[in-house]
């Protein structure tokens, strides 16, 4: 009985307490053997609990012979061998609606737009306006007068209002929205969240929409397009509105009065609308089942005790093992009441309801030939409770073999089928341990804190504490800007270690971009590349930087799908191994370009939201992060910025960063790349990417940090530190392993040629003005060339027409119309070539 079928509730362990004494409760009907029982209770030094039964009245169950136990009580003959509580998640699902009225306010020139819910919560809406004629970007802040009291504002394109309860004790939330129709404004664009469990609701998979002017009444998003009588509800109940069509000629007189200016559009009018759209929210319930397991010494059997708080009727599906195997057989009779025999391999027992009503138990006597107890829960046709995925397993040994075992409760041969399931019991675990580690950060002690912990909970505990520094640090950083320069005589670099490697190699590395954004559009660009490999070589490029290569939904490849599908718009996965085993031949070390931070999913959830993956990665929406409002992934919240074109991964799942470890290594072993090119790192934190190159070990690493340089108005700051600062955090708090390409540099030089304002090439204290003025051994400087090294530039001039520098001591180089000419004293300099605006020598 180990391929149990999982529905729609994925209830799970997540954690688990012992405890060495166990009462055995009051009960109306447990299966004893026929005797009298006298009911005592005694603790004894050792730990164990002695119980006597006697004289029993026997029933039928069935077709069985059990006993009923009405008045139970434990004396002097049972020791307790066992006690378990399996703390148990149930998600369960409740439908409601979301109500949308568009309609005149209490002042006859404005409009209100009404959204109400009622399902019970904790819920925002998250909102933005259109304004007319913008065509680069659907999401803006209202006027003033349009928010509501209790807004917040989000970053510079939302708003987040909360619905207040219309009632007490009601479920129903609304909120009011002042809309002015003689304003700029186009549309109404939101989503809401309901805080309680962190997901958020759209339409059809986007934002809702609400149309106010006639050319946007035919998009896909769009509600509320005819008019209609409704029923609104809330504290004054259902009050009938009609609402009717404002009238043209009304509106005009109106505007004809009003200071305001003419919208663009002359197709404006509004009509009054009303829509119900059904919803449906997942509530997650903490449950939980205790097992205990005692031995009485007048029959030497087992009895075993399980209890839970789960509502209604439940299901215990369960058999026996014997040692060595967890194949489910079905013990000799008798059986508990309500007990059915489940196509001769399982037995399945009606629980009974417990005393006052909470929850339900059962009592087991069970032959002491058999080894383990194995079960599984059922609430109804469709939901199984299963302890991570597997049948829960309690052992029925003696109390001296008792600690071997232990380990075995709750776990199988058979692996989690359902990596998910995983996921639910991580999450939980973990959060425990971040909730003690937050009470210690913020100077709480407490001896639950003090206590020795196991070696893989210490490494857990490790982990957060990595993650919490981090973000403490960031919020240090926010208030106090602080940065940390390398020194210009850096160490000698030694040749990394054959088994451990940093991911910056030797530092003296000249990166070629294998591709370009149209690259992909002949079909066959790894066999073009192949052709290329010698001349590439022989230019002295040592390393090569492919495109992305799973199978993606832009042709590009940055919106991958697939992660082991390695057949796309470039050429074959085949085809990849030959032109990487052909830059192996001329010694072109390979770098691979990993899209980690998102993922485009396969399928849809419940709600019409694609975060649902397929392939060989089928993660659900525990993999996407809770907070970008496009996908309402169930994951914990982003730890960098949200990339909106696609579901962002939720890198603090261990399940996540199992897998993709998993795949970076499968990459380096089956394909044969080097290192990895990573992209928009700025969405995770630099950590994780610690993790995945401590697991794939690669020769080179360099990370896309893209981020907008510094301006005020139009004009480009000359200190850029707080720019290269936020490169300079993420490469440290990947430890040092990974390089960052130096956008800093880019940006800088940029503005400085196209408007021959080469000054901004030396930064206050004379230095680069990017990330090579910091951490030089870290910046993959990509002018042109995308040349890469560690070596300190030393600036000679940086004026208004031209830049110098001299590298190494041993080339110097000016560009800019200006003059410059290297000093000429104990090391002398020999023209090499010029060309318009610059000129290098080398020193003779």
């Amino acid at each position: 009985m180990k391929a149990m079928s999982t529905f729609l509730s994925e209830t799970l362990l997540y954690g688990y307490c012992r405890d060495k004494f166990v009462c055995l409760p009051n009960t109306s009907n447990v299966l004893l053997k026929p005797n009298s029982l006298n009911y005592s209770l005694k603790s004894l030094p050792n730990a164990a609990t002695f119980c006597r039964f006697n004289n029993l009245p026997t029933v039928k169950a069935a077709g069985k012979s059990v006993t009923d136990t009405s008045s139970v009580r434990t004396s002097e003959s049972n020791d307790l061998l066992f006690r378990e509580t399996f703390p148990l998640r149930r998600t369960k699902t409740e439908e409601g609606k979301i109500f949308i009225r568009l309609h005149k306010g209490k002042d006859e020139e404005r409009w209100e737009l009404s959204v109400g819910c009622d399902l019970p919560g904790k819920w925002i809406i998250h909102w933005g306006v259109t304004f007319s004629g913008d065509t680069g970007c659907e999401w803006d802040q209202p006027p003033n007068d349009m928010i509501p009291p209790g807004s917040v504002f989000i970053k510079d394109y939302a708003i987040e209002t909360p619905l207040k309860k219309q009632s007490e004790g009601g479920a129903f939330h609304q909120v009011a929205i002042d809309i002015d129709p003689r304003s700029e404004i186009a549309a109404i664009n939101f989503v809401l969240k309901d805080e309680e469990t962190g997901s958020w609701y759209q339409h059809k998979g986007r934002d809702f929409k609400v149309p106010l002017v006639d050319y946007l009444q035919d998009d896909d998003n769009a509600i509320g397009t005819k008019t209609v009588f409704d029923f609104w509800p809330g504290a004054l109940g259902q009050i009938p509105n009609m609402l009717v069509k404002a009238e043209a000629s009304q509106s005009k007189v109106q505007d004809s009065k009003s200071d305001f200016k003419e919208p663009k559009q002359e197709n404006r009018r509004l009509e009054g609308f009303y829509e119900e759209l059904a919803i449906v929210k997942k509530v997650v319930t903490d449950t939980s089942v205790t097992v205990s397991v005692r031995k009485c010494h007048e029959t030497a059997k087992n009895l075993l005790y399980l209890e839970t708080d789960l509502p209604g009727d439940v299901v215990i599906h369960w058999g026996v093992c014997r040692a060595e195997s967890k194949e489910w057989e079905i013990p000799a009779a008798p059986y508990p009441p309500e007990t059915t025999v489940f196509k001769n391999k399982a037995l399945r027992t009606l629980l009974k309801p417990k005393q006052g009503g909470n929850g339900c138990c059962e009592l087991f006597t069970l032959e002491k030939e058999f080894t383990g107890f194995v079960f599984v829960l059922k609430l109804n046709d469709n939901t199984w409770m299963k302890c991570m995925g597997n049948d829960f397993y309690i052992p029925l040994l003696s109390s001296s073999s008792l600690t071997n075992e232990h380990s075995q409760v709750g776990s199988s041969d058979a692996p989690v089928p359902a990596r998910a399931e995983e996921a639910d019991h991580t999450v939980s675990y973990t959060d425990g341990i971040i909730s003690e580690i937050r009470s210690l950060m913020s100077g709480i002690s407490s001896e639950r804190g003090q206590k020795t912990k196991t070696k893989a909970v210490q490494e857990s505990i490790l982990q957060e504490i990595e993650k919490l520094a981090a973000e403490a640090y960031s919020i240090f950083r926010s208030s106090s800007l602080t940065f940390m320069e390398e020194a210009t005589a850096e160490p000698e670099i030694s040749e990394p270690s054959p088994k451990v490697s940093s991911g910056t190699a030797t530092g003296f590395e000249i990166l070629c971009q294998g591709f370009n954004w149209e690259s992909h559009k002949s079909g066959r660009w790894y066999m073009e590349l192949k052709e290329k490999a010698a001349d590439l070589s022989s230019l002295g490029f040592t390393v090569i930087w492919l495109p992305p290569p799973t199978e993606s939904v832009s042709p590009e490849g940055y919106m991958p799908k697939d992660l082991y599908n390695l057949n796309c718009r470039y050429g074959t996965i085949d085809e990849l191994k030959d032109v990487v085993n052909k830059f192996h031949e001329v010694g072109i070390k390979v770098l691979g370009d990993a899209v980690l931070n998102h993922r485009c999913a396969h399928f849809q959830n419940q709600n019409g939201v694609w975060n649902i993956f397929g392939g060989h990665l089928n993660w659900d929406d525990r993999a996407v992060v809770c907070d970008d409002p496009h996908f309402q992934g169930r994951g914990n919240k982003s730890s960098g910025d949200n990339f909106h074109a696609a579901p962002n991964i939720d890198h603090s799942q261990d399940f996540v960063r199992k897998d993709i470890k998993e795949w970076l290594c499968w990459l380096r072993r089956e394909i044969g790349y080097d290192g990895w090119r990573l992209d928009f790192v700025r969405g995770f934190w630099g950590g994780y990417v610690k993790d995945y190159l401590d697991a794939s070990e690669p020769y080179f690493s360099v990370g896309e940090y893209w981020d907008s340089l510094n301006y005020t108005y139009d004009e480009m700051d000359h200190n850029q530190d707080a720019h290269r600062q936020r490169i300079i955090d993420w490469i440290n708090a990947t430890n040092g392993f990974s390089g960052a390409f130096d956008v800093t540099t880019k940006g800088v030089l940029h503005s400085a040629l196209e408007r021959c304002e080469y000054w901004r090439l030396s930064d206050e204290k004379g230095k680069p003005p990017g990330v090579v003025g910091w951490w030089p051994s870290r910046a993959v400087t990509f002018i042109e060339n995308h040349d890469t090294g560690s070596t300190q530039v030393q600036i000679a001039k940086a004026e208004r027409d031209v830049y110098a520098a001299i590298i190494d001591k041993k080339v110097a180089m000016k560009i800019g119309p200006g003059h410059y000419e290297p000093p000429n004293g104990p090391q002398k300099w020999s023209f090499v070539m010029e060309g318009r605006d610059y000129k290098i020598w080398e020193a003779s």
